[in-house]
């Protein structure tokens, strides 16, 4: 893999969040479920996240950066394991003239020929992973059950919490490299990515939604039907609603199991005229003003 700072268009000079920030805008733009069949953008985002794997890792870059591994994330010969051991008795058994493809290939072989002196078992803990994931609005909002494509062309299920956030990093335990010598593997992280929706929002567990009104609806009041994250309500409209006012629907919000609470849904009014106003309404208004004219920016003057 090329400089995994040039595959996500970031300088070293940067912080892992404007890091985060650039993996994420590009992960959501070559994602392959957003660009299905496309064997481009699915070799793209492979290369996206195999980058972000070793940059979103504060230790991995650390050592990038010191030249202590490659962009793959491989060890160098000049490792500081032999730095330390390679002058001390014995150094001999950690000279080799096989050609290692990676770090598990190096820890392997030590660990074969300690075996064969009968020498104490040698283990070591896989590595973590980090991966990024995709999900709809509804999908962060109820839970879901997705795969994630992973850069070595195989896939991981996981399991998305109900109520998860836009962000929010879900912890697969033994999913990540395997151990070596009878390790434990590591573990997989997974970033959440949700998508926005048309017409719910989020703030922190309550769901927002603007509700468009007729101008009769507010003044007179009415019922209209609703859109939730389940199934639609019918919800009165008080006589004499403002644009701005809010009609809260308890306990229709996110259910935050990670949490372990519940909110709301708060419906935000907004008064709509219809298309196109008719000379009957418009001479409604105009006799209505003269003799009830009212300011409703009286509050704000002198401000």
């Amino acid at each position: 893999m090329e400089d995994p700072y040039k595959v996500l268009g970031v300088e070293k000079t940067m912080s892992d969040s404007d890091i985060k920030q650039a993996y994420r805008k590009l992960a959501k733009k070559w994602h392959p479920d957003l660009n299905p069949a496309d064997k481009v953008a699915e070799a793209r985002f492979k290369e996206i996240s195999a980058a972000y794997n070793l940059l979103g890792d504060p230790e991995k870059r650390a050592k990038f950066d010191r030249g202590e591994i490659d962009a793959s994330g491989v060890e160098r010969p000049e490792h500081r394991y032999y730095k330390e051991h390679a002058g001390g008795e014995g150094a001999r058994q950690y000279r080799s003239n096989s050609n290692y493809e990676d770090l598990g290939g190096i820890f392997s072989d030590l660990f074969a020929q300690e075996q064969a002196r009968g020498g104490r078992e040698f283990m070591m803990r896989g590595g973590d992973v980090r991966y990024h994931l995709s999900i709809s609005f509804l999908e962060a909002v109820t839970g879901a059950k997705k795969r994630v494509s992973l850069p070595d062309g195989s896939s991981l299920d996981v399991k998305v919490p109900e109520g998860v956030r836009d962000g929010q990093t879900i912890r697969l335990r033994g999913k990540g490299q395997a151990g070596l010598g009878g390790g434990s593997a590591g573990d997989a992280f997974i970033e959440i990515a949700v998508q926005e929706h048309p017409n719910f929002r989020r703030e922190v567990d309550d769901i927002i939604i603007d509700l468009p009104i007729t101008i009769d609806e507010a003044v007179l009041g009415g019922k209209v039907d609703v859109q939730t994250i389940g199934k639609p309500l019918r919800v009165a409209i008080p006589a004499g609603s403002s644009s701005g006012q809010s009609l809260r629907l308890k306990g229709k919000g996110v259910n935050n199991k990670i949490a372990g609470r519940k909110g709301d849904q708060r419906c935000i009014l907004k008064i709509v005229l219809p298309a196109q106003v008719d000379d009957e309404l418009k001479s409604f208004m105009e006799k209505w003003r003269e003799a009830h004219a009212y300011d409703p920016r009286l509050e704000m003057r002198g401000v």
